[in-house]
């Protein structure tokens, strides 16, 4: 039985673990996050990250929304 966590769903091509930059629409702001760990393919580029990675996500949004902010960039530590 061949290990089949490695390839991408999408295309076929070969996972690897890199880093990425996501966006998120706030409607009255945007906050951009650099520096996420993810699991990207090497041939069509689909991400995924992981349920932490995620959380951590959902934490940067969820406090530039509260401050309201129009921009916000960060990186992830």
């Amino acid at each position: 039985m061949s290990d089949t966590s490695q390839i991408c769903p999408i295309c076929g091509g070969k996972k690897t673990k890199g880093k990425t930059t996501l966006s998120a629409d706030l409607g009255s702001g945007v906050v951009v996050v650099r520096e996420v760990e993810a699991t990207i393919c090497s041939q069509c580029g689909e991400e995924w990250i992981d349920d932490a990675t995620a959380r951590k996500l959902e934490d940067i949004v969820n406090d530039a929304r509260v401050r309201q902010l129009q921009v916000e960039v960060a990186a992830m530590k």
